[in-house]
């Protein structure tokens, strides 16, 4: 069975136990979870139309932020780069310059470098992705876009269509892959500059 924990140690949130086996879920929601989670924010976050940035964050010209979003402690966020529909930084991540991060939840030491594209997942702990890699959320080719996810086997419905990845702990994500909607890595994967993931054809 699929649990965040076996990905993610020390996961940043309190989620239910249907968010745990089903993470899909948990990004679906992700909204209304951060919108929350802003209400029990300390006056250690800058706190303005939805959007929450912890003291010590830097953030460069030229940023996006569309809420509700939570930035947290030490966090970095490149120049031009745009946040979207709930996105949740743990503590030093972080954001290169031109990358786009939507419904999505990167974990405490991960780096997401220039010119990316995160959407809809959910990204452990000292993750890292090289330029120009994509987690997409969406299958735009096919006719039937519902999401399907391949873990220890065997093939489960997310019942979304709009669903990116979940990455394990201490992953390496290579530059210009793309990890196909519905890809799930364990801790310590590694993806090869270039490569495409596509677990469920």
């Amino acid at each position: 069975m699929l649990k965040i924990i076996d990905f993610i140690s020390d996961f940043p949130i309190q989620i239910s136990k249907e968010a745990e086996e089903k993470p899909w879920q948990l990004v679906n929601e992700i909204k209304e979870i951060i919108e929350s989670l802003i209400q029990e924010l300390d006056n250690e976050f800058t706190i303005e139309n939805g959007v929450a940035v912890h003291r010590s964050a830097i953030i460069e010209t030229g940023v996006t932020f569309k809420p509700p979003i939570i930035i947290n402690a030490n966090c970095k966020i490149g120049a031009n780069s745009y946040f979207r529909e709930g996105v949740f930084l743990g503590n030093s991540v972080k954001i290169g310059p031109s990358s786009e991060i939507k419904s999505s939840i990167i974990c405490s030491n991960s780096a997401i470098a220039h010119l990316n594209y995160l959407g809809n997942s959910i990204i452990g702990n000292s993750v890292n992705f090289e330029g120009g890699s994509v987690a997409a959320n969406h299958f735009n080719e096919r006719v039937d876009k519902t999401i399907f996810v391949k873990y220890d086997g065997i093939i489960q419905s997310t019942g979304l269509t709009k669903f990116g990845a979940l990455v394990g702990d201490d992953s390496r994500i290579g530059a210009n892959a793309v990890l196909s909607p519905g890809t799930i890595l364990t801790k310590k994967s590694i993806v090869r500059r270039l490569e495409l993931i596509e677990q469920v054809k």
